[in-house]
């Protein structure tokens, strides 16, 4: 029996052509790999000639509609539906784990992932409600945290209120443990579900799943779905804006959770709950004050703060909001961040300028990722004057490389494994070599980064 798919969706399509009434409708075609199709909605719609089913199929095979819209069905050992990813390269993912399990795939990533993931196997769960000092609000559920760059000022008897020492890390921010918690969490179930997807591990999608659980879904442990009290300064405010730099991560989260779709140990209660907590978050990003300061912020901490709607839009279903956050991320962060030489102003007025330069790319690197799943092209925008992400990480490579002195403050040694990840990027997007011999060169060690496996096999197919 061939494989076939089954598409059930009510859904509102609009062309230019007839109006067809409300009726149910049911279309069968075969597809150009010898699946064949078939459709059932019931909707009114505007749609071309014979182009609806096609329609219907690619939204529901492209990883756009929210999970749980679409049914598929197909009668094959691969998994039933294309996996939800939204930057990694899904496909290229699935092709790797056919790869690995039919014995055809060897790299130093994958022995590093197995590594990685036997040490995150070890790691008991986190809570936000583990912090032994309560917010301001008086629930431990609520994510609290400090300002890093703050310090007591000398001037002052009781220190108060702090003062800025830009790019010097206060050590006292370790007494508030939701920040380091809360990326140890991510990083830790991200490198358990790669495992668990690449490598068939079962006991790396089961501790991945509790994990997640204790802090995003289990009442007594969850966190509240808000950074109200984020990178608080004493003595000045109780939370900022700007801590929601401290959850630019989310992206990591939601390709998470759809690398464990297919576990036995990610139920669907579990998905429905994870879908849910991101849609709250993602409503107090856009709504509090707090988020539209950070909506506002001009440097990466705005490139970041879009990362993430875009992000939990696509995780929750909501495309039309992520697609303009990042239509409107071609002017508001690109053309607005970057200079026509290359260089971001903002960034570069930093103490660690050439961190801080690389960190937004990268943020602008993650956006373009994420654009390619709604139709918006950010790697070829380029403004009419030459602003780009790639002049921006031109600017930087022959600093990167040792050609140059890096002319700005840089207060903190730079580590190449910063831009490695980028550079091996930048070699898939604009299919060039140079940028991934460069990574390589730099930085040895990012051959063995599973994260940007994926796109070192695609730059080996171009």
């Amino acid at each position: 029996m061939e494989p076939r798919w089954v598409v059930k969706r009510k859904i509102e399509i609009c062309g230019n052509v007839d109006f067809v009434s409300a009726h149910r409708h049911r279309a069968t075609t075969k597809l150009p790999d010898g699946v064949v199709a078939k459709s059932t909605w019931k909707t009114k719609m505007r749609f071309p000639n014979n182009t609806i089913l096609s329609a219907v199929v690619a939204l529901a095979t492209s990883g756009i509609l929210p999970c749980g819209s679409a049914a598929h069905e197909r009668t094959s050992a691969t998994p039933a539906e294309p996996l939800r990813v939204f930057s990694l390269p899904g496909a290229t993912l699935t092709q790797l784990r056919r790869d690995i399990a039919a014995g055809k795939m060897s790299d130093p990533a994958l022995q590093q992932l197995r590594k990685d993931a036997d040490g995150a196997l070890a790691q008991e769960p986190l809570s936000v409600t583990q912090k032994s000092e309560a917010p301001p609000s008086g629930d431990k559920h609520d994510y609290m945290s400090q300002a890093p760059y703050w310090w007591p000022d000398p001037a002052k008897s009781n220190g108060l209120p702090y003062i800025r020492r830009d790019g010097e890390t206060n050590p006292d921010i370790e007494r508030l443990p939701d920040h380091k918690n809360l990326s140890r969490l991510i990083s830790t179930t991200h490198t358990l579900a790669l495992a668990y997807f690449l490598l068939g591990d079962e006991k790396c999608a089961a501790r991945a799943s509790e994990l997640l659980r204790v802090w995003f879904l289990d009442p007594e442990t969850r966190m509240t779905p808000n950074l109200q009290y984020a990178q608080s300064v004493p003595g000045r405010n109780t939370g900022r804006g700007i801590g929601l730099i401290e959850t630019r991560g989310v992206f990591r989260l939601v390709d998470t959770v759809g690398l464990l779709r297919d576990s036995k140990a990610w139920s669907k209660k579990d998905q429905e709950g994870m879908e849910n907590w991101c849609g709250k978050f993602l409503d107090w990003m856009l709504e509090s004050e707090n988020g539209k300061d950070e909506a506002a912020a001009k440097n990466n901490h705005g490139t970041y703060y879009d990362v993430q709607i875009a992000s939990l839009a696509l995780f929750t279903g909501r495309v039309d909001l992520a697609r303009n956050v990042l239509e409107t991320a071609r002017t508001k962060r690109l053309a607005a961040q970057i200079a026509p030489d290359g260089k971001q102003p903002l960034e570069l007025a930093r103490t660690k300028a050439l961190g801080y330069s690389t960190m937004n790319l990268a943020g602008l690197c993650e956006l373009a990722l994420l654009g390619e799943k709604t139709g918006v092209d950010l790697w070829n925008y380029q403004t009419s004057d030459g602003r780009s992400v790639r002049k921006a990480l031109d600017f930087l490579i022959p600093y990167v490389a040792g050609e140059k002195k890096w002319p700005y403050k840089q207060i903190v040694d730079y580590k190449p494994n910063e831009i490695s990840p980028i550079l091996i990027l930048a070699a898939t997007k604009y299919k060039q070599p140079g940028y991934g011999e460069l990574a390589l060169k730099v930085d040895p060690d990012v051959a063995r980064n599973i994260e940007v496996l994926p796109f070192r096999t695609l730059r080996g197919k171009n």
